[in-house]
C-alpha cells in the first residue's frame, strides 16, 4: 500500500476482508482497476464471487449473534475512534486513490476525503449517547397498572452496496452508522472504485480492535455478488446508493425475505433562479458544483430554471461559465473537471448529447469529447438551452456535465411556473433556490417535493441532518439521527408496575 511522492502512482489493497482476514477471492480471480483519465490499469483487485459473499454473510451473522459487538456501545465507540485516527493518518493516500480510480481532480479530494473524517466521531457519540431504552410511562388496563418502555436495538447483518461517484464517503457513512448502531456489515463497493473500500479494510485489520466478522468487504464485477447479499436469508437490512433502476431490482430481490431497505437513488435536481436573484452568483455556484465531479453527483443541479425577464442573460452566463471550465488531467491543479468513471458511463453521456441534438435543442457550448484529449473518458461541459419539460434531457438523469436551461413565466414577479417545473419530475432528491428576498425564497423551498433544499448556496449537507429523497429518489434517510435510526429495530416491553408508594 504505497504511493509515489508526486501522487500519480498509487497502489491500493487488492484483497477482500472476510471474517477478520485479508484474503484472495475463493476462485482466485482478479480484475483490473482502471484509471478513467488514461484508461490504463492501475492494478489488480480480487474479483469476489457468490461464495465469498456467502462466507462474509455467515461471518457477519456469527459476529452479530455471538461476538458481543451488539451489546457494547462503549466498545463500538472506541473502535470507531481508532478507525478515525487510522484514516486521518492515511488521508493523503485515500485522496490519491480517489483521483487515481475515480478521476476526481486532486484539488477537490480534500472535500471528498478529509471533510468527512471528523464525522466518524459523531457516530461514536451516537453509540455512547443514544437513548437505547426510553421509558413511556405507566398505563392502566384490566384492573392493573403496567409500565412500558421502548428499546432500540441493532437490526443485525447489514449489506451495504455503494456506487462509485463518492465511494469513500458512501462506504464510511453506511459502515459507521451501521456499526455505531451495533450491526455487523458486509460492504460491497462499486467495481470501478474498489481500493477506496479494500484499503479501508486493511486499516480495520491493522489499526482497530473491530472483531473478526463485524466488517467484511467483498469486491467483485459480477452482479451475482450483490444479488447474494440482497437475497441471503441472514441479511437483515440492505442499504444501497445508486441508480433508481438498480434500486428497483434490489427491492424486488429483497421482497421475498422482507428485508429492511434504505435506498438513496437518482436525482434530477432543479435550481430556481428567482427574478430578484444575484444571477451571476447563482450560475457560478450551479456550474462549479456540476463539474467538480464531472456531473456525477446525484444532488447537483442539472436543470436551471430562469425567469424569462432575465433568460438571455442567464443562458449567456451559464454558457460562459461552463465553457471556461477545463477538463483534463485530474492531477493538474488547473483542471476543473475530470473524466467520466468508465467507458460505459462515457458512452451513456455521449448518447444523451445525441438525444439533445435529435430533439433540436439549442447547444450553446460543449457537446462532445474534448478534441485535445485523445485518451480517457472525458466530456466537455455542456449547456442545452430552451429545453422543454417533455424533453428526455429535462426528465432523465444523465449523470454527466450536462446542464439544461428552461425559462419560466415571471410576469408580475410570479414564480408558480418555476415551482411547477421543478416538481415536474419522477425524482425528488434536492433543489436550489436563489433570491434576494430570503423569506420568499424559503416559501418557495417549502413547496418543492424534494428531500433537501439549499437557499442561496447555504450548505444543507452535514452528518447531523438527514439526507434522502422523495418519490423515486429513494426510501429512508442517511445521516442525522433519522439516518442512524434506520439501522435500529424497535421493541416495546411492558411489565407490571410496582405498587404505588
Amino acid at each position: 500500500m504505497t504511493a509515489a511522492a508526486d501522487g500519480r502512482v498509487v497502489t491500493g489493497e487488492a484483497r477482500l476482508l472476510v471474517d477478520g482476514v485479508l484474503v484472495d477471492s475463493a476462485a482466485g480471480a482478479m480484475y483490473p482497476n482502471l484509471d478513467p483519465a488514461t484508461e490504463d490499469t492501475l492494478g489488480l483487485v480480487a474479483d469476489g464471487a457468490v461464495e465469498d459473499a456467502h462466507t462474509a454473510v455467515t461471518a457477519a451473522r456469527r459476529a452479530f449473534e455471538k461476538g458481543g459487538w451488539a451489546d457494547d456501545p462503549e466498545f463500538r465507540a472506541r473502535c470507531l475512534r481508532q478507525l478515525h485516527r487510522a484514516l486521518s493518518e492515511n488521508s493523503q493516500l485515500f485522496r490519491r486513490i480517489d483521483t487515481a480510480e475515480a478521476g476526481r481532480p486532486f484539488a477537490a479530494t480534500a472535500g471528498s476525503i478529509d471533510a468527512y473524517l471528523p464525522e466518524i466521531d459523531w457516530y461514536a457519540e451516537r453509540a455512547e449517547q443514544y437513548p437505547w431504552e426510553q421509558p413511556r410511562g405507566d398505563s392502566e388496563s384490566h384492573g392493573a397498572r403496567h409500565r412500558r418502555s421502548v428499546h432500540r436495538e441493532p437490526i443485525g447483518v447489514t449489506a451495504a452496496i455503494t456506487t462509485w461517484n463518492c465511494g469513500f464517503f458512501l462506504n464510511l457513512t453506511k459502515m459507521c452508522a451501521a456499526l455505531a448502531a451495533g450491526n455487523t456489515v458486509v460492504l460491497k463497493p462499486a467495481p470501478e472504485t474498489p481500493w477506496q473500500a479494500t484499503t479501508l479494510g486493511r486499516l480495520i485489520v491493522e489499526r482497530t480492535e473491530i472483531p473478526p466478522g463485524v466488517v467484511n468487504i467483498v469486491t467483485g464485477t459480477s452482479p451475482a455478488v450483490a444479488r447474494e447479499l440482497t437475497t441471503h436469508r441472514d441479511v437483515d437490512l440492505v442499504t444501497f446508493t445508486g441508480s433508481t433502476d438498480v434500486g428497483r431490482k434490489i427491492m424486488a430481490q429483497a421482497a421475498p425475505t422482507l428485508k429492511r431497505l434504505t435506498l438513496e437513488l437518482g436525482g434530477k435536481s432543479a435550481a430556481i433562479v428567482m427574478p430578484d436573484a444575484d444571477l451571476d452568483f447563482a450560475v457560478a455556484l450551479v456550474t462549479r458544483i456540476l463539474c467538480t465531479n464531472a456531473g456525477q453527483t446525484c444532488a447537483a443541479a442539472t436543470r436551471l430554471l430562469l425567469p424569462k425577464s432575465r433568460y438571455a442573460e442567464g443562458v449567456e452566463a451559464a454558457t460562459s461559465a461552463l465553457a471556461a471550465i477545463r477538463p483534463g488531467d485530474p492531477w493538474d491543479p488547473a483542471t476543473g473537471q475530470g473524466p467520466q468513471i468508465s467507458a460505459a458511463q462515457h458512452k451513456r453521456v455521449l448518447d444523451y448529447l445525441e438525444v439533445g441534438r435529435a430533439e433540436g435543442l439549442r447547444l450553446t457550448t460543449g457537446g462532445k469529447r474534448p478534441p485535445h484529449l485523445g485518451r480517457g473518458w472525458f466530456i466537455e461541459p455542456t449547456v442545452f438551452a430552451d429545453v422543454p419539460p417533455q424533453s428526455r434531457l429535462f426528465r432523465e438523469e444523465i449523470f454527466g456535465p450536462v446542464l439544461v436551461v428552461t425559462p419560466y413565466d415571471d410576469s408580475a414577479g410570479r414564480v408558480d411556473e418555476a415551482i411547477r417545473l421543478a416538481n415536474d419530475s419522477e425524482y425528488g432528491l434536492h433543489a436550489s433556490v436563489f433570491g434576494t428576498d430570503i423569506e420568499r425564497a424559503t416559501t418557495v423551498a417549502r413547496q418543492l417535493r424534494v428531500g433537501s433544499v439549499s437557499v442561496n448556496g447555504a450548505n444543507f449537507f452535514g452528518v447531523d441532518v438527514p439526507f434522502g429523497g422523495y418519490k423515486q429518489s429513494g426510501i429512508g434517510r442517511e445521516r442525522g439521527v433519522e439516518g442512524f435510526e434506520e439501522f435500529l429495530e424497535t421493541k416495546t416491553i411492558a411489565v407490571p408496575a410496582p405498587p404505588s408508594a
